[in-house]
């Protein structure tokens, strides 16, 4: 038996089935192949999660995020250029600064009789007097002179007879970023015997608290203007939510409101790249975007190391000038308002659960209300996927609408205010870079207090005020810079934010009366605007060492 079945067997292979043998052979490795690709696709489709999409966009977007500044702030962990950032930044855009020669051709002073003898020295300071607006102008213009002020508040009476309050609007001289700035002080006025009037002193910033005016509401006819206008740091913030005025605009409106998803806790890069994709279809399809205030902010920018939920948006971003540029509710206000009407006044829902379905395909909806609920297998859930593919050339993220949030551009102000807006600024990266050598072998050395020395000898005069933002949580590492320099970190800042600072009043009151802790977003958020304001920036990579950025053989072929 055994002889016959192995004779049987052999049999395949003679001559005359050389042919078919082939054929067969070939179509089960081609088989083979095709079993074996279905299956690497299935595994790479069911693991793969999408780098950062904020910095791997397309061609445009990418263009438009284009740093220009070089700076080196690591993508994942800081905070990403927002719309003002892309504001144009030519003297046209802000006016005429004012100067010497301006107030003293803008103010006419009548001639006076010879001053009597009985002159009162002591006599309350009339705050309201062209004189002493006069003087208080041109003092500020000769002590400030590494600003331009574009307008001049009127005096006001200050803590007592003898000092006044003002405020003006201003810009760096050599301001990059597109944005005003608010300063409030008090002046000391004294008068002499002959009645002549001087400026005593001007205090700190935002010391003449009560030259600080609250700001009108705007109508919601004024979105355009707003929407074209620079970001003015200092003034009162107003980022109450709004709220529907009558059932009748309620139902009138239409929504679109996007629920679950994975997007949550993830950077904020990532947060923002999707939910202006949300705000872009909203306004495609001319509906009110219902979003949700509250952030769950990653472990990578927490004290914890743990996803934090309950943030709120308006400590980040500002929520004043979104409302009023865009059409956005709360979605706790919402919900509210989309109950008591919804029956009364039958108000449709129109239900979304594949990112697959366009905007452009939604435009006909009629429902008051479209949810798109996505799912949890990510990263088919991400927000973002709404507008790729087609979408993208279709719908635009509305950058211009996303601003930082004033509360913490507030602090970033005060910091250089404090430098006198004069000052030279150096970004030193160290921490898990400096000791991984495989990838950074010189960065250790190149940012060593010695190396400092010698590479900002040639950059940074002598004896400047320079401001440096690190991620080396030993600041006393950079002692020896004290020699050559004037050296200021962030946490020499800390009274800006701690219990007895305007920051933490008005955040503890935005968060319900619970303490908001100056978390890791907002600490490198402010670090990274201050040091843009700095008259020189000398960046970690391109200016302190040769390697690169991302690691060994990942540098640009060209910088910028």
């Amino acid at each position: 038996m055994w002889g016959r079945s192995a004779v049987l067997r052999t049999g395949n292979f003679r001559p005359e089935n050389l042919g078919q043998n082939a054929l067969a052979m070939i179509g089960n490795v081609c088989f083979s192949m095709f079993v074996i690709g279905v299956l690497i696709f299935t595994i790479i489709a069911a693991t793969y999660e999408p780098e950062d999409p904020l910095f791997h966009p397309s061609t445009k977007i990418t263009n438009f995020l284009t740093s220009k500044s070089n700076a080196t702030f690591k993508s994942d962990d800081t905070v990403v250029k927002t719309g003002e950032d892309f504001m144009a930044t030519n003297e046209t855009s802000f006016g005429t600064a004012i100067n010497l020669t301006d107030v003293n051709n803008s103010v006419e002073f009548e001639n006076k009789e010879a001053v009597s003898s009985d002159c009162d020295v002591n006599a309350p300071i009339d705050c309201k007097d062209p004189e002493v607006f006069h003087l208080m102008m041109t003092t500020t213009i000769e002590k400030f002179k590494d600003i331009h002020f574009y307008r001049f508040g009127k005096p006001v009476r200050g803590s007592d007879d003898h000092n006044c309050d003002m405020a003006w609007r201003f810009r760096p001289k050599e301001g990059k970023a597109a944005a005003f700035y608010k300063d409030y002080r008090r002046f000391e006025i004294s008068r002499s015997e002959n009645c002549t009037l001087s400026i005593v002193s001007i205090g700190e910033y935002h010391t003449g608290v009560n030259a600080r005016k609250r700001k009108k509401n705007k109508k919601s006819g004024s979105k355009s203007e707003e929407m074209t206008s620079m970001p003015v740091v200092g003034e009162i913030v107003n980022d109450s939510l709004p709220v529907v005025e009558s059932e009748s605009s309620f139902s009138h409106q239409k929504y679109l409101i996007y629920v679950g998803g994975g997007d949550r806790c993830k950077s904020m890069n990532h947060y923002l790249w999707s939910f202006l994709c949300a705000l872009g279809e909203a306004q495609y399809l001319n509906r009110t975007l219902v979003m949700d205030l509250s952030i769950c902010l990653s472990s990578i920018y927490t004290s914890s190391m743990q996803n934090e939920e309950g943030k709120d948006f308006r400590f980040y971003f500002d929520f004043e000038h979104l409302k009023e540029a865009a059409s956005v509710l709360d979605q706790g206000q919402f919900w509210l308002d989309w109950n008591k009407w919804q029956k009364k006044d039958m108000l449709t829902l129109h239900l979304v659960e594949d990112f697959r379905v366009t905007p452009m395909k939604l435009a006909e909806v009629k429902d008051a209300l479209i949810m798109r609920k996505f799912g949890s297998v990510e990263p088919d859930n991400y927000w973002y996927r709404v507008c790729e593919g087609e979408t993208e050339s279709v719908v635009q993220r509305p950058w211009h609408l996303i601003w930082k949030s004033k509360r913490l551009m507030e602090i970033v102000s005060a910091i250089a205010a404090r430098l006198n807006w004069d000052y030279d600024s150096v970004h030193i990266v160290r921490g898990e870079k400096a000791r991984n050598k495989e990838l950074w072998p010189n960065l250790d050395a190149d940012t060593s207090p010695d190396a400092l020395l010698s590479t900002l000898r040639d950059k940074v005069d002598e004896g400047r005020n320079l401001y440096v933002a690190t991620n080396e949580l030993d600041t006393s590492f950079f002692d020896p810079l004290k020699d050559k320099y004037a050296t200021h970190f962030l946490d020499e800042y800390r009274d800006l934010w701690d219990e007895n600072s305007e920051w933490y009043s008005e955040t503890t009151k935005l968060n319900n009366g619970v303490p908001v802790e100056f978390d890791g977003y907002m600490r490198v958020s402010v670090d990274t605007e201050v040091f843009l304001r700095g008259k020189k920036q000398i960046e970690t990579f391109n200016d302190l060492t040769n390697d690169c950025k991302d690691g060994i053989n990942t540098c640009s072929v060209a910088t910028n």
